[in-house]
């Protein structure tokens, strides 16, 4: 009995004996109650009714590969090499930096329900609750370094923001350098992981995490690590699938690599620009031990943050940096 296999039977959130689970699967009572263990182990959380059975907190709806590839364009689904949708791994990004990259034009998908070492900016950990948020990786090569390499993961920020449009999202915007917010708080992120070789092809791993739909709890998790949270159904007029968001975010990344090598980040600042967060605020910038105060002023042409501090107009480039707010406008 695989673990997605009896989450698959408690997915409609409605309540099931555990002998009725074990006909269902054909395994003893036993199996079920040490399924059940297992996946509370894992953090899925699953509650027990005296004499009735066991249920989740709520319906969920799991990944399947069928289903994204609803929302991925004919064209875009050809380009699509090897797609993995797992119920658990330790991260996406590094099953997939572990690989072989795919060839050029091609890429590798993969995708989860549950991660034992999501990773964040800075190496902080990516906190995913089970069936509320979307955790996927997508790996490409380049054929050469392409043009504002260090800009990519603000294209792909383009990207998301464009897939989440398509699902009926509202005011999404971006955050310096790779997080995707709504009010402020933080929805999602985006992690690359880089190859690369002196004047040859470049792999590139994608990972992207979103908060889809946050129980109270869930949020209350993610806020104790001090990250104000939101998530795509707080922008949403209804309740946003799974499979669909998953699917479209991969789309709209597809598009961007494909033109990327060749245009880099040129097509994509003005749009980044208009879904700026934090345009014309006053900001702190941390840098290692150091912090600097001034007014965000957009970005450059490769992407670099421009800061206005007093009156003088400083360039910085990703890299250990983190942005906070500090309210007001300039």
């Amino acid at each position: 009995m695989s673990d997605r296999a009896l989450v698959a039977h408690l997915a409609d959130g409605q309540v099931h004996s555990g002998e009725r689970l074990a006909h269902a699967l054909g395994v003893s009572r036993a199996a079920v109650w040490k399924g059940i263990e297992r996946l509370r182990a894992q953090g899925v959380e699953i509650l027990a009714e005296p004499r009735r059975g066991y249920r989740l907190p709520a319906a969920v709806e799991l990944l399947e590969e069928s289903r994204l590839l609803r929302s991925i364009a004919p064209g875009r689904r050809e380009r699509l090499r090897a797609i993995e949708v797992l119920f658990d791994v330790d991260s996406t990004n590094d099953r997939l930096v572990s690989r072989e990259p795919p060839p050029p034009d091609q890429a590798l998908l993969c995708c989860c329900e549950l991660q034992r070492a999501g990773r964040g900016r800075r190496g902080r950990r990516w906190l995913a609750p089970f069936g509320q948020g979307i955790a996927l990786s997508i790996g490409w090569q380049f054929r050469a370094m392409p043009r504002d390499l260090a800009a990519l993961g603000l294209a792909i920020g383009v990207a998301i923001a464009r897939a989440l449009a398509r699902i009926g999202a509202r005011g999404i915007r971006l955050k310096w350098p790779n997080d995707v917010c709504f009010e402020d708080r933080k929805l999602g992120g985006v992690l690359i992981d880089l190859r690369a070789e002196a004047e040859g092809p470049v792999h590139v791993v994608i990972g992207i995490g979103l908060n889809l739909a946050l129980s109270a709890q869930a949020r209350e998790l993610i806020e104790a690590t001090g990250v104000r949270a939101a998530a795509v159904a707080d922008a949403c007029p209804a309740a946003p699938s799974r499979n669909e968001v998953a699917g479209s975010v991969i789309d709209e990344v597809l598009v961007v690599l494909q033109d990327y090598e060749r245009g880099g980040f040129a097509p994509h600042r003005a749009e980044w620009s208009s879904l700026d967060a934090y345009a014309n605020r006053r900001v702190r910038l941390v840098l290692g031990a150091e912090s600097v105060l001034g007014i965000a002023r957009g970005i450059d042409a490769a992407g670099a943050l421009l800061l206005d501090v007093d009156g003088s107009l400083r360039k910085f480039l990703s890299g250990d940096l983190s942005l906070r707010l500090e309210g007001g406008v300039a």
